[in-house]
């Protein structure tokens, strides 16, 4: 069935006694061709370009949960591409182009909403940085604008503009950035793969690998054993674990991300609006919640869940940018379970074991790269050669000093 307005009214006025599951649930085959292991957003993604660009068949997506328990249901939903290194803003910028068509790729509402993000600056010199990021952005054929503390003033007049820790004194505004549902997102994908023949399996945990003469050959699962030609991992914050069931110890740390929501509001928050002298960004969901983030709860775990000084420094951050956020009563929060690299940034690439592939080391940026992580990966899998966006994502770039370190904090991946 492909989704149109038309459908949805016919199923209104025959009861919605039409539809159907959006994807099979079939039992695995003895092998595949490719084998994706993570059902989500990166994973699915893969799957769905590996079919769609490529021509592949015989692929399969392992997931050991259901679609949309990790982290591609776990976040703050941000989608933007203003970022600053050359290995960084050509990626992220091809990524962008691509959500721009992802509703209509995969036949698919994923809900993306390009809003605008403000990152706010609150000193001469953040500003400074902050044009010198908006000319990046530009050279790579992004858009990018800095406004003065006027314009923001009409745009958010609720903003706390006269603090005097943290002025706010103009920001760096990319109006193509925006949001999108994120569990659509990996509805959708896993919807559109499916219809190109791509087996989706739940609850289907990969528990080791086979190996022939040095080569991968396959996976153990909990539904028994898969042949398959290439293996691609993609599971977010479980990459270590994942990995170290072929021997490899990765560049890798893993952390917990919180992310919250307040009670549904009015609309009051046409943007998303991050915060230049904390860790804190917000936006309102369609729901009319306030979905807001900031740092990493400080030790490795592989927890979904985090911990309460991170609450208040997040909420600290709010309250400092916008007071009013005070009066209204926090709903939920919940965590996302973040592979965190040593210079920030990901990792696309073969690994030493021929036949295995590896994508991970997202830190914050995994939702937002969604697409053109899926697209990259696919490239890999399907031609054994990086794609030119994703060519600086090697896994030796940290042995070769070839470091992509976009906040320049080192290799210290818990400050990324």
């Amino acid at each position: 069935m492909r989704f149109s307005g038309f459908r949805v009214i016919q199923q209104a006025l025959t009861g919605h006694k039409g539809w159907g599951p959006l994807w099979r649930n079939p039992e695995p085959q003895p092998a595949y061709d490719f084998v994706i292991v993570g059902g989500g957003g990166h994973g699915l993604a893969t799957a769905f370009y590996l079919a769609r660009e490529f021509g592949k068949a015989r692929i399969a997506v392992l997931e050991k949960g259901w679609i949309g328990s990790g982290n591609i249901g776990r976040n703050t939903t941000i989608i933007r591409s203003n970022y600053l290194l050359p290995g960084n803003q050509p990626f992220y910028e091809f990524s962008m182009k691509l959500w721009e068509r992802l509703e209509q790729e995969t036949n698919f509402n994923a809900m993306v909403s390009q809003r605008g993000i403000v990152n706010l600056f609150h000193s001469d010199a953040q500003r400074d940085a902050y044009r010198r990021r908006g000319n990046a952005m530009k050279l790579s054929g992004a858009d990018a604008r800095l406004v003065g503390q006027d314009t923001l003033r009409e745009m958010l007049p609720y903003l706390n503009f006269d603090n005097a820790r943290f002025p706010i004194k103009g920001a760096l505004i990319q109006d193509r950035a925006g949001t999108a549902r994120h569990d659509g997102v990996a509805w959708g994908y896993a919807r559109a793969a499916d219809r190109l023949g791509v087996d989706i399996l739940q609850n289907c945990e990969v528990t080791g690998f086979r190996r022939e003469q040095g080569r991968v050959t396959g996976v153990e699962t909990t539904r028994g054993p898969i042949g398959a030609g290439r293996v691609g991992v993609a599971v977010a914050g479980s990459s270590s674990r994942v990995m170290g069931l072929a021997g490899l110890r990765l560049p890798l740390e893993s952390h917990v991300l919180q992310a919250f929501v307040s009670e549904g509001l009015k609309p009051v928050l046409d943007n998303v609006v991050t915060f230049g002298a904390g860790h804190f960004y917000v936006s309102q969901s369609d729901k009319g919640g306030l979905v807001f983030g900031g740092d990493l709860d400080g030790y490795n775990s592989y927890a979904q869940r985090g911990n309460l000084p991170t609450v208040e420094d997040v909420a600290e951050c709010g309250m400092a940018l916008m007071p009013m956020i005070g009066k209204a009563r926090l709903l939920r929060s919940w965590g996302g379970i973040m592979d965190m690299s040593m210079d920030g940034s990901p990792i696309i690439d073969r690994t030493p074991v021929e036949g295995l592939y590896l994508n991970g080391g997202w830190c914050y940026g995994g939702f937002k790269a969604t697409p053109a992580s899926g697209f990259a990966f696919a490239h890999l899998l399907a031609t054994d050669t990086p794609h030119p966006t994703s060519a600086a994502y090697r896994l030796d770039r940290f042995a070769r000093g070839a470091v992509i370190d976009e906040k320049g904090v080192g290799a210290q991946p818990n400050l990324h």
